[in-house]
């Protein structure tokens, strides 16, 4: 599956309007499923750093809550849009509520999680903060949870990507 597939399937927006990645003003997208009750939530600082630090090179990180791991998102949407704004300053998109893994995931999720990481290994999402980078060329990069946003090998597979 390429990145020009990815970009035109659905999803809902924290507004419930449906919207693909195509429709945003991002050449490259970080698709992050994300939680407000997880050790890995600090993640939340970095990733809008790469929001504030390449938003105008045509990027953007694009969060999806996800409750699927230990009931680790169970807000609302408003509680979760208040948390990352209050807590963390977050000016990236955060959509709608998905499943990631399983017969009612998302589509956007099923589409992306038949990228392998950098060990060869596709297949469902291990936990919250599992990162996909949509390039604007067709590709798709998958990193796992663990590896923070601010990683060089993140960092660098961004820089790559951005044609502006």
């Amino acid at each position: 599956m390429t990145s020009a597939d990815v970009r035109s399937i659905p999803f809902t927006d924290a507004s419930g309007a449906q919207t693909t990645l195509q429709d945003l003003d991002a050449d490259v997208v970080l698709v992050v499923n994300v939680a407000s009750k997880c050790g890995l939530t600090p993640q939340y600082a970095q990733l809008e750093e790469l929001q504030r630090t390449y938003a105008d090179r045509g990027f953007t990180v694009l969060g999806f809550p996800c409750n699927q791991f230990f009931g680790q998102e169970p807000g609302s949407m408003d509680q979760i849009l208040e948390f990352c704004s209050t807590t963390y300053g977050v000016t990236f998109p955060v959509n709608d509520k998905v499943k990631v893994n399983g017969r009612n995931a998302a589509e956007l999720y099923k589409a992306l999680t038949r990228t392998p990481d950098a060990n060869g290994k596709a297949g469902r999402v291990e936990w919250n903060f599992e990162k996909f980078l949509v390039g604007a060329d067709g590709s798709i990069q998958r990193f796992r949870p663990k590896q923070r946003p601010d990683d060089p090998a993140i960092v660098s597979a961004i820089e790559a990507a951005l044609t502006r």
